[in-house]
């Protein structure tokens, strides 16, 4: 019986050890995917702001200060544009995430409860039976 116990023991650490490694490695994955477009989008975001201010440092009197009034509110627009669409992605690998830890833990837990019912049914016929 307490080899039994041990054996129980045993094979309940290593389901738990096998879906923590899997739940890092879903993890670590949507961080990889989440901090890559968050990059990009920051690329990107610098590229066209330095455009636009070596564009605005050439800027001599008030009538090139209208003529690129319009590109500044444009990059500002496209700026939050981006961001959003940004957040967005971010926020759907997020819920992906989520899900795959949900379904993981759920698998974890029903490989468990199987586990545990057969041995409990084993120790119950095994009582049964003496």
């Amino acid at each position: 019986m307490y080899e039994q116990m041990n054996s129980q023991f045993l094979s309940l650490g290593k389901n738990f050890a096998d879906a923590a490694v899997k739940a890092q490695s879903v993890a670590l994955a949507s961080f990889e995917k989440i901090a890559d477009l968050q990059l990009k989008a920051v690329e990107n975001h610098v590229n066209a702001s330095s455009a636009f201010l070596s564009e605005a440092a050439e800027v001599r009197d008030f009538d090139g200060a209208k003529a690129i009034w319009p590109k500044g509110i444009q990059l500002a627009k496209e700026s939050a544009e981006k961001l959003y669409s940004t957040n967005q992605e971010v926020f759907g690998l997020t819920l992906k995430t989520n899900e795959a830890l949900g379904n993981l833990i759920k698998g974890s837990f029903e490989a468990t409860n199987e586990t545990v019912t057969r041995q409990v049914n084993a120790v119950k016929k095994a009582a049964s039976g003496k």
